[in-house]
């Protein structure tokens, strides 16, 4: 059966009583943030997600669209204020924390089609989108966990425009703001098993070759506008996955368009988080799929 093409916005297939979606963050109070959730379960359920899922962020969105004082005021007292208010558990609060702190949902972004770390590592100070731009195309950094990683190991200081001293002020910025934004410490995000992220990461790859999959239309790479990344969505006990082809250059070059894979995964008591999966080309672990990030 071939897969249809979904819009990559959502809005067509979103309820008739939902508001219309606030693009720009504006002051980043609770009706935008509650909007961010209500587009997300509009994209999961137009593509297929565990209607679970799709459920619990109507349910977050209907959460904070009634709290008062407002979100940013209760987000003033950390991670644990938010994640003591009834109806919002563990991963929603980290993911309203990087809403509050940065103006973006990675995740909701890669469902739209506009996911774009570019303008997420641009609002870093000491970046800028020219070097944000310059990072994503030369390195495997596409998150701001992996982006610490990388001022940590020595690969962000190798990036043209980078030195020692300027990574390392990124990387206390970013590991700073990691802290803000996490229940507990900055690198650490509770994983599902890496037998499990195998098996999602081998599923997708096979039904995408066998065009089997629902697909939006990526804003990267696609100047003709055409449906061309597939996307697909399972759980596994109280995991929700999302996997996609990954749209970082080095993952588009030759040879290796179908073997980038990134997988997120949801749990609501834990952060939310995602690994790239790849085939490693170096021993001892070569041809084998390991898991980057």
């Amino acid at each position: 059966m071939r897969a249809e093409p979904l819009h990559a916005t959502g809005d067509n297939h979103r309820p008739a009583s939902a508001t219309l979606c606030r693009d720009s963050p504006g002051d980043r109070g609770n009706d935008w943030i509650a909007d961010r959730f209500r587009l997300a379960a509009g994209l999961l359920s137009a593509q297929g997600a565990n209607p679970f899922r799709v459920a619990a962020c109507h349910e977050v969105a209907d959460t904070v669209e009634r709290l008062a004082p407002d979100i940013r005021s209760r987000a003033e007292g950390g991670f644990a204020a938010l994640e003591g208010i009834p109806g919002i558990r563990r991963c929603a609060a980290g993911i309203i924390m990087e809403l509050l702190a940065t103006g973006h949902w990675g995740y909701l972004e890669r469902l739209r089609g506009t996911g774009d770390a570019d303008a997420l590592f641009g609002a870093v100070p000491g970046i800028g989108r020219a070097l944000a731009r310059r990072i994503h195309e030369t390195s495997r950094v596409d998150s701001l966990d992996t982006l610490a990683v990388a001022a940590r190991d020595g690969r962000l200081s190798e990036v043209r425009g980078f030195g020692e001293r300027r990574a390392a002020v990124v990387r206390q910025i970013v590991v700073e703001l990691l802290i803000r934004i996490s229940p507990r410490e900055a690198d650490a995000v509770d994983a599902p098993d890496h037998s499990l992220l195998l098996e999602i990461d081998r599923e997708y790859r096979e039904k995408a070759a066998a065009i089997a999959l629902p697909r939006i239309v990526p804003r990267r790479f696609n100047p003709h506008g055409e449906a061309t990344l597939p996307v697909l969505h399972r759980s596994n006990g109280r995991w929700h996955f999302t996997a996609l082809w990954s749209n970082i250059a080095r993952a588009l070059q030759p040879g290796r368009t179908t073997d980038w894979v990134v997988i997120y995964f949801h749990h609501e008591d834990r952060r939310e988080g995602r690994r790239t999966m790849v085939t490693e080309l170096r021993e001892p672990a070569f041809g084998q799929r390991v898991a980057l990030g």
